[in-house]
């Protein structure tokens, strides 16, 4: 499994990667391979500003629907559109194009809260 040192990491399993106060969000490698094959996303929070770990979307796989939570307080500000017509893109590059949303985060220092790379491999196992 890929856990990139660089993004930081949630119990329910998302990444977040912080640039100044935009966080870009998505699913991890561990959680995209334990859904399986990916047919579908669905997010209508943009523009809504969310507590963290409230749900911003889901996501389904051919055996299951899985609700998306955020890992920090903040407002959905756009919606990764390539979702749209690949969703398989998370499974395929879950850290890159199969991105989800981003964010401007409320307070950045929050993130600091979150797990390691290191953490949530041990998390996972």
């Amino acid at each position: 499994m890929n856990f990139p040192a660089n993004l930081y990491y949630t119990k329910d399993h998302e990444w977040i990667q912080l640039d100044g106060n935009v966080a870009t969000i998505g699913i991890t490698d561990f959680a995209q391979h334990e859904l399986g094959d990916i047919v579908y996303i669905d997010i209508n929070t943009v523009g809504k500003a969310l507590a963290a770990e409230e749900v911003f979307g889901t996501v389904e796989a051919v055996k299951t629907v899985s609700d998306l939570f955020l890992p920090v307080t903040g407002t959905v500000t756009e919606v990764n559109t390539l979702l749209e017509k690949q969703p398989e893109l998370v499974n395929t590059d879950a850290y890159g194009d199969g991105w989800m949303v981003k964010m401007t985060v409320s307070n950045p220092a929050d993130v600091a809260a979150l797990m390691s790379s290191e953490a949530y491999a041990a998390l996972v196992g």
